[in-house]
């Protein structure tokens, strides 16, 4: 599973990024990678156009707020 962060690093995208890192430790979920994506170009490659953005297996499962720990493991475990 590849997990991306989408943001410039304003303060969410940073609080986003410790949260999807809880979340995996949390579903303790292995063999998962987590990557901050900062190029703007890159972003909107993704359509994203307010960030921060949690990109899951290349979807865009939440854009332009900071999800909870419980709803990103939600996400990430399907449940």
């Amino acid at each position: 599973m590849t997990i991306q962060v989408l943001g410039t690093g304003c303060p969410k995208c940073i609080k986003l990024m410790e949260h999807v890192h809880k979340a995996v430790e949390k579903a303790e979920l292995q063999g998962v990678s987590i990557e901050k994506v900062t190029d703007i170009r890159e972003i909107m490659k993704f359509g994203v156009m307010m960030t921060p953005a949690l990109v899951v297996d290349g979807e865009v499962r939440v854009m332009g707020r900071v999800p909870g720990v419980d709803e990103i493991a939600a996400i990430l475990t399907g449940k």
